[in-house]
């Protein structure tokens, strides 16, 4: 444990906030006002301790708070506001008996621009694949080249290794492998067990983002044996089932006012999911 507890403003604490006159009229006092309304103040921290609630309901605000007061790491911008360190300031929290190696909140965004790099660097690949095909054909049937000293040594390798190979051998010389490309979930995934290192603390925003469910259930394995083998601490906003069933996570809902911890079978998204199963059981019968 990394970290034991955190504790947002109350609204009567935030009160003391909007006494001071401000300068300027503004329409949000982001990130204000957003999770006191679910009179939400307190977070008792589990291995790992999941963020649930519907759209808006302020898990990716919270985890961002929590990120900033801790000095995560992070790569992807946030959303940001004038009043974020006003409100970091009513901010308190309560550390483990251990420090953590690293601490880094890993989103959506991250993902996205994961897979972005990794198009452009194969598209970088392919058009230098492309350049090698015409380098091959002309070193290959270049008739007219005749060594005469240093200079045409360089000229001469590149003719001798395309006589010697076929096209795919002479590129994959020169050029070396592609980077595999994987399909937008696999990378997603593959994104995750990359950058989550043992002994850390890590702040998870919907990491099931483009992960089909299997890949949800496997990257869901993936994370219990990190918590339960390699010493990480986990703090996960998600609406998952498969990372709501994460075994001995905790479960705050914050879709509920006030927030409270539930079990993950509780939670609306999982009730609604078996209630979709149970309504076409008898088409599961059948097949």
């Amino acid at each position: 444990m990394y970290l034991e507890s955190f504790y947002f403003p109350t609204q009567a604490e935030e009160e003391g906030f909007f006494t001071v006159p401000r300068a300027k009229v503004y329409d949000s006092f982001y990130p204000f006002q957003v999770l006191s309304r679910h009179q939400f103040s307190q977070i008792d921290f589990a291995p790992i301790t999941i963020l649930y609630g519907g759209n808006g309901s302020g898990k990716s605000t919270a985890l961002n708070i929590i990120a900033e007061k801790i000095t995560a790491k992070r790569e992807a911008n946030f959303n940001h506001s004038p009043f974020y360190s006003d409100y970091l300031a009513l901010c308190h929290m309560q550390a483990g008996h251990h420090q953590a190696k690293e601490s880094r909140i890993l989103t959506s965004d991250d993902v996205f621009d994961y897979m972005l790099t990794v198009r452009g660097l194969n598209d970088g690949v392919d058009r230098k694949r492309e350049e090698l095909f015409e380098a091959y054909y002309e070193a290959k049937y270049d008739r007219a080249f005749q060594f005469h000293g240093f200079e045409d040594y360089q000229r001469l390798r590149e003719i001798n290794l395309a006589r010697s190979k076929t096209q795919s051998k002479f590129v994959k010389k020169k050029l070396g492998t592609n980077i595999r490309t994987f399909s937008n979930g696999e990378s997603a995934y593959r994104y995750f067990v990359e950058q989550l290192a043992p002994e850390g603390l890590y702040l998870l925003d919907e990491p099931e983002n483009s992960l089909a469910p299997t890949l949800q259930r496997k990257l869901a394995d993936w994370l219990a044996g990190a918590v339960r083998y390699d010493g990480c601490q986990l703090v996960i906003a998600t609406h998952s089932p498969f990372l709501l069933a994460l075994p001995e996570a905790r479960v705050y809902d914050l879709d509920q006012n006030p927030v409270t911890i539930k079990s993950w079978t509780e939670v609306e998204n999982v009730r609604l999911y078996r209630q979709f199963f149970a309504e076409h059981q008898g088409e599961f019968e059948d097949c």
